[in-house]
């Protein structure tokens, strides 16, 4: 859904006015509420489909949800770096 609407902001650009700064910076508010629906949209989708969804949770473990409602841990996953906004990661050789 994200990227259709994402699609028809760039092809309508072609065929109307371009936005001004302030239509840019409104539009560009609505992608965290965007990307999250469309997250948990795909997640109940997948769920619905299929009857389990494997999650990774807040404390660090791999899950799988069921559509009955049961959970499973499958792993518990190494704890993760937090990365301040703007950093720019190098790989080690």
């Amino acid at each position: 859904m994200l990227v259709h609407w994402l699609f028809g902001l760039f092809m309508s650009s072609r065929t109307s006015p371009p936005l001004s700064e302030n239509a840019m910076q409104i539009a560009e508010r609505s992608f965290p509420r965007l990307a999250a629906k469309s997250g948990h949209e795909a997640y109940k989708t997948t769920l619905n489909r299929t009857g389990g969804v494997v999650v990774k949770t807040s404390q660090g473990q791999m899950v799988e949800r069921r559509s009955d409602g049961t959970s499973t841990v499958i792993k518990d996953l190494p704890i993760g770096k937090r990365v301040k906004s703007g950093v720019i990661l190098k790989r080690v050789k």
